[in-house]
């Protein structure tokens, strides 16, 4: 692998932490983004990034115990380099309007966009002339297959995907999946990269709809999306019930605020109308969830301008 410039399409909650990141491990970074008004919200969450690298540098000096694996090593751990690191990715990330300039000499570009796949089709559709030939295309998708979208990118032995979960600085997986199509070469070398960003490489060796993490993730977000579209109970007595049963840091509904609820919104869509999506058993499952309420509340939270944590508000409110 001989990746330097990486090129991030979309700014959201993961685009800006992927890029952020791979700034951190030293990679010349650009963010391309559709409009002004995408700056407008990419800057703030890049502001956010900066703000909490620097907080969990000083908990992991304060505290050997407080370790986030992809901001350093326990063993080789020297906060001043870690702090100089963090400044260094903030002011180096660049972001970009202009497609062909974004695109230009781009070893790597990563695809992180909404979970909608007429906007994907006409992105790659867009960027398929724009990129030189030795770039390595790669979605982010959380639920989507890529060969649903290889033959829109004009390179198909270049194309496949990398996803991560989410605070990747602390949670520091990412998922490397292949279609049909592409050439094991690249297979390899994205798994180096995972590397070279401080994360787990997680060889994904067949297309699987919501790959490793999201197949068993998205099903317990829909069973607790259910409970309160049901009218069974709240979100907040709903989360109180997982985090206390089971002692996880998050509920289905703190989940959602963290991810956004645009992209809840888009994942509920999506499983509507691919049944597919799902496992037998988990269909016979999910077969008297009510999906039509499922997207109704979320559709009103985010006419309400409640996206969740980015927005100050989603099924919390949050100090911005």
């Amino acid at each position: 692998m001989n990746y330097k410039k990486v090129v991030v399409a979309g700014g959201g909650v993961l685009g800006s932490q992927i890029a952020f990141q791979s700034a951190y491990c030293g990679f010349d970074v650009t963010i391309w983004l559709r409009s002004e008004g995408s700056i407008g919200r990419t800057q703030p969450k890049l502001d956010k990034l900066k703000a909490t690298y620097i907080e969990e540098i000083e908990k992991m000096a304060a505290d050997e115990n407080a370790w986030c694996a992809g901001i350093a090593d326990s063993e080789q751990f020297d906060k001043e380099a870690c702090l100089a690191n963090t400044e260094r990715a903030y002011a180096s990330i660049k972001l970009e309007l202009d497609m062909a300039k974004a695109v230009e000499d781009a070893d790597l570009i990563i695809e992180s966009m909404a979970e909608n796949v007429d906007d994907k089709i006409a992105f790659y559709t867009k960027l398929a002339p724009l990129m030189p030939e030795k770039t390595v295309l790669v979605t982010n998708s959380s639920t989507l297959l890529p060969s649903q979208f290889a033959k829109y990118t004009g390179r198909p032995e270049k194309y496949l995907s990398l996803h991560f979960a989410n605070s990747i600085w602390k949670n520091n997986t990412a998922e490397v999946m292949a279609q049909d199509k592409t050439e094991e070469k690249y297979f390899n070398e994205l798994l180096e990269f995972a590397t070279a960003i401080r994360m787990i490489g997680l060889p994904v060796r067949k297309e699987k709809n919501g790959y490793l993490l999201n197949s068993m993730l998205v099903p317990f977000l829909l069973s607790g999306l259910d409970l309160y579209a049901a009218g069974v109970s709240d979100p907040e007595s709903i989360d109180i019930a997982w985090t206390h049963g089971t002692g996880a840091p998050k509920g289905p509904f703190q989940i959602f605020d963290t991810v956004g609820l645009t992209t809840a919104y888009n994942i509920v869509s999506q499983y509507q109308k691919v049944p597919g999506l799902l496992s037998p058993v988990l269909k016979k499952m999910m077969m008297p969830y009510n999906f039509k309420a499922m997207e109704k509340i979320l559709k009103e939270y985010i006419d309400a301008g409640k996206l969740g944590m980015s927005t100050g508000e989603g099924f919390y409110k949050y100090e911005k």
